[in-house]
C-alpha cells in the first residue's frame, strides 16, 4: 500500500481549513450509509412485507408488481429532490444542505415504522406508505451530491477519484445492514416468507424494528456532519461572486449536454445494481416450474447470498477509486461497461433452467457485485466533474437522479414483467442495451480526472 493510500485512510495526511480529512471521509460515508440503509429497508420490505400488508389480497403477482410500484415512486422523487437541494446547495453552501436531507430521510423513514396496515385503515395505507416513499426520494435525491462534493471538493490533488470513492461506500455498507437486520429478525422471529404468517410477530411488529433503529443511525449521523465546514471550493466561489440566484436555470442554459451526457453514464450502474439486488431477491425466492417461474430458495437463504456478494461489491470499490485517478475515467469505465455488457448474456445459461443451483447463483450474485463496485466508484468523481462550481449540486444531482428513473425506478418492473412473459434471457438483454448506451455516453464524454473544480467555467468537450 501506497504512502499516500494509507494516509488518507487513517488520516495523518493533512486537513482540510483545520478540519481532520479524516472527520471529512467520515462524514461523507456515514451519511451515506445511513441513507442507503433507509433506502435499502424499504427495498426488501417492498418483496417480503409491503405485498402482504399494505395491498388488497388478491393475486401475489398483482401484490408484488403494485409494492414494486411504490418502489419505483422514489425515484420519480429522486430528480424532484435534486432540483430542491440543489439549489440550496449552490445558493447556502453543502454542509447546510446535507444536513437537511439526513433529518428529511430519517423522519420518512421512522415514519414508515409507525405506519397502519391496509386491514387497519384501508386504502390510506398505502397513500401513507406512498406518501413516506417519495420523501425518501426527496432526501436521497439530495444527499448523494452533497456527500460527493463534499468528497471531491476537499480532495487533495490527483487522489479525488479515491477521495469520492469513501461515500459511495455507504451503498455496501447500507445495504449490509438493512438485509443483515432483517435476516436477524426472520430468523428470531421464525417468519417464512414462502408461508407467511400474517399473525406471527414478524409481520405483526418486527418489520417495523428496521424502520424505528434509523432514528438512531440518523442522530449519529447529524452529530458527525454538524462538526464540518463548508467546503473550500464553494467558499472561494461565494467570494469571487460567483453564485447563480436560479441554479436549476443556470444549470439548463449553460449545461445542458453534460446533463444527458451525465444521466446515460450511469444508467448501467443503476440498472445492474436494481435488478442484481430487488428483481433478482424476488425472482429467486419464487416458486420453481412448474408452479413459477423462479429459482425456489428460501427467502433467508437468497438475502445471505445476496449479502456475501455486496462485500464484492465493497471490496472494489477502493480498487476502481484508484483505477480511476491511475487510468482516468473515460478508460476505467469503458472497459467496466462493455463486462456489464458480457454480463448480461449470461443470464440466460446460469438462470435460464430452472434448476440453478445456489453455487451458481452465488457465482453470477459475486460476478454481478464485482462490476458494480467498478463502476460505482468514479461516478461520485465523474459527475462533480462535469460541472461547474456554481451549479455542480444541481447539475451532478439532476444527472445521477434522472438516470435513476430510467435504470433503477423501472428495473425491477420491467425486469420481472419480462421474465415471467419471455424468460430471463429477455433480462439479460434489458442490461445489455442499457450498458450500450451508457458505453456510447462514456465515449462522448471528456476525460474529467484534470479538470479543475476550483471554477466557474465548464472543461472542454471531447468530441
Amino acid at each position: 500500500m501506497s504512502s499516500d493510500v494509507a494516509d488518507e485512510i487513517d488520516g495523518t495526511d493533512d486537513a482540510v481549513d483545520g478540519v481532520p480529512r479524516r472527520r471529512i471521509v467520515l462524514a461523507s460515508m456515514i451519511g451515506t450509509t445511513i441513507e442507503f440503509y433507509d433506502f435499502y429497508i424499504y427495498a426488501t420490505a417492498a418483496v417480503s412485507v409491503f405485498p402482504f400488508l399494505f395491498f388488497p389480497k388478491g393475486d401475489s403477482t398483482t401484490a408484488l408488481l403494485a409494492s414494486l410500484a411504490t418502489f419505483g415512486l422514489a425515484f420519480v422523487a429522486r430528480p424532484v429532490g435534486s432540483v430542491l437541494f440543489g439549489h440550496f446547495g449552490d445558493r447556502a453552501g453543502r454542509k447546510t444542505t446535507l444536513v437537511a436531507s439526513l433529518l428529511l430521510m430519517g423522519i420518512a423513514t421512522f415514519a414508515i415504522g409507525l405506519l397502519p396496515t391496509y386491514s387497519q385503515v384501508g386504502l390510506i395505507a398505502p397513500a401513507l406508505l406512498a406518501v413516506m416513499r417519495f420523501s425518501q426520494g426527496l432526501a436521497l435525491g439530495g444527499e448523494w451530491s452533497g456527500a460527493a462534493l463534499l468528497a471531491t471538493e476537499t480532495a487533495r490533488p490527483g487522489k479525488r477519484g479515491w477521495a469520492a470513492m469513501w461515500p459511495q461506500l455507504g451503498a455496501p455498507l447500507g445495504f449490509l445492514l438493512a438485509n443483515g437486520l432483517f435476516i436477524v429478525l426472520i430468523l428470531l422471529l421464525g417468519h417464512s416468507n414462502a408461508t407467511p404468517d400474517p399473525d406471527g410477530a414478524f409481520l405483526t411488529w418486527g418489520w417495523r424494528l428496521p424502520f424505528l433503529f434509523s432514528a438512531v443511525m440518523v442522530a449519529i449521523g447529524l452529530y458527525v456532519r454538524l462538526r464540518i465546514l463548508e467546503t473550500p471550493v464553494f467558499t472561494r466561489a461565494v467570494a469571487r461572486g460567483e453564485k447563480v440566484k436560479a441554479p436549476l436555470t443556470e444549470v439548463f442554459r449553460t449545461s445542458w449536454r453534460q446533463l444527458i451526457i451525465g444521466t446515460f453514464v450511469m444508467l448501467a450502474t443503476y440498472t445492474l445494481f436494481y435488478i442484481v439486488t430487488t428483481w433478482a431477491l424476488s425472482f429467486g425466492t419464487s416458486k420453481k416450474p412448474p408452479d413459477g417461474k423462479g429459482l425456489g430458495f428460501p427467502y433467508v437463504d437468497f438475502l445471505q447470498m445476496q449479502l456475501i456478494a455486496v462485500l464484492f461489491f465493497a471490496a472494489t470499490l477502493p480498487v476502481s477509486g484508484l483505477l480511476a485517478d491511475r487510468y482516468g475515467r473515460r478508460r476505467t469505465l469503458l472497459v467496466v461497461t462493455a463486462a456489464i455488457m458480457v454480463y448480461g448474456a449470461l443470464f440466460a445459461p446460469i438462470l435460464g433452467s430452472g434448476t440453478t443451483s445456489s453455487g451458481m447463483t452465488l457465482v453470477f450474485l459475486i460476478i454481478g457485485m464485482t462490476l458494480m463496485g467498478f463502476t460505482f466508484a468514479p461516478m461520485s468523481a465523474v459527475l462533480p466533474e462535469l460541472f461547474p462550481t456554481n451549479v455542480r449540486y444541481t447539475g451532478s444531482g439532476i444527472s445521477y437522479n434522472v438516470s435513476s428513473i430510467l435504470g433503477a425506478a423501472v428495473a425491477p418492473f420491467i425486469a420481472t414483467w419480462l421474465a415471467t412473459s419471455y424468460g430471463v434471457a429477455w433480462v439479460g438483454l434489458y442490461l445489455f442495451i442499457a450498458a450500450t448506451l451508457t458505453f456510447i455516453a462514456i465515449l462522448i464524454m471528456h476525460e474529467t480526472r484534470d479538470t479543475s473544480l476550483d471554477s466557474a467555467e465548464l472543461p472542454p468537450p471531447e468530441l
